[in-house]
């Protein structure tokens, strides 16, 4: 049985909270933890397990999940490899806010002889896993344009949580939105050669909440990312087009859970559509199975990890 201790009991905690129950009898949630004490006690209730207010006391456990503001990811992971018995840290996206910090998060778990699992849950997503095999495989042709659009609603309230909308803590539309179709392109196209992107602070932030970007791969594809959190009042669109000399694509839904287009050559369309009951996906569940199952070569490398977050740099500032 593999015990977890969550650090964080804030919004993605229950998000986690259910993947872990989604395996149980092989994962189980040991321990929580969060500052403020009436959270870490209500969670800690629900779940029914021990609970604490300083990760740094943490002890017994096999995966401590960082769920804490984006910011502080960096500083609770250093922290946890070092100060902790545990010999793997699970840390929410995004790892860091800047490329520097990343390279640092790495060399500090490596010296501490720890493991490091960034979430990266829409790349279990299995149409994603499909479209990735479909562009490696070649079935798509030359990959010409892409366009992701990431255009959701986070209200006024949303930002008066203490530390959303903030620069040191938050990082900005790129960062704790849209982190993870940046990773998506990056996961399905490789590096980036050129890049350009512009930002709008209309709701008096202190970071960016919208961005377009136009992108050149350095496989030759081309193409936008448009994120915003300012629709109006409700989550409006995802959607991801990948237009190949071979056919089109066009996934869309609240996770990428369905395929709105395609028109492939000598393929039909897969029936792979599956319904969600919130805005994460299952990502989290197969990511918790795979550890239970020590199969680490299903995670992103390290390289791979700082690759996407030097993208996600070059978008932002």
């Amino acid at each position: 049985m593999t015990k977890v201790a969550l650090v964080g009991c804030g919004r993605i905690s229950a998000r986690h909270v259910d993947a872990i129950a989604a395996n149980a009898g092989k994962v189980k949630i040991a321990l929580v933890c969060d500052k403020r004490e009436e959270r870490a006690k209500a969670l800690a209730e629900k779940v029914g397990c021990e609970w604490c207010t300083d990760y740094r006391t943490i002890r017994g456990v096999d995966v401590i999940s960082v769920l804490t503001p984006s910011g502080l990811h960096p500083r609770h992971v250093c922290n946890i490899a070092e100060l902790t018995d545990a010999p793997m840290v699970l840390c929410e996206k995004p790892l860091s806010l800047t490329l520097r910090e990343a390279y640092e998060v790495f060399r500090r778990v490596e010296k501490a002889g720890k493991r490091l699992i960034p979430v990266y849950q829409n790349r279990y997503n299995p149409i994603v896993q499909m479209m990735k095999k479909l562009i490696d495989s070649g079935k798509l042709g030359t990959i010409h344009q892409f366009c992701c659009n990431v255009f959701w609603n986070r209200n006024d309230a949303y930002f008066n949580i203490d530390w959303h909308g903030t620069r040191e803590f938050d990082g900005g539309v790129m960062y704790t939105q849209a982190s993870h179709y940046v990773d998506m392109l990056h996961y399905f196209f490789g590096e980036a050669i050129e890049y350009k992107g512009l930002g709008g602070r209309l709701r008096g932030l202190e970071v960016d909440d919208s961005v377009s970007s136009v992108i050149r791969f350095k496989n030759g594809a081309v193409g936008t990312l448009n994120a915003t959190v300012s629709v109006f009042e409700k989550n409006y669109l995802t959607e991801f087009t990948i237009i190949g000399s071979k056919g089109t694509v066009r996934l869309s839904g609240t996770n990428l859970n369905q395929i709105d287009f395609w028109n492939v050559k000598g393929m039909k369309k897969p029936n792979m559509d599956f319904k969600l009951d919130h805005q994460y996906g299952k990502g989290h569940n197969t990511l918790y199975k795979y550890i239970a199952q020590k199969k680490w070569e299903m995670f992103p490398t390290k390289e791979d990890i700082l690759s996407g977050i030097r993208l996600m740099e070059m978008l932002s500032y």
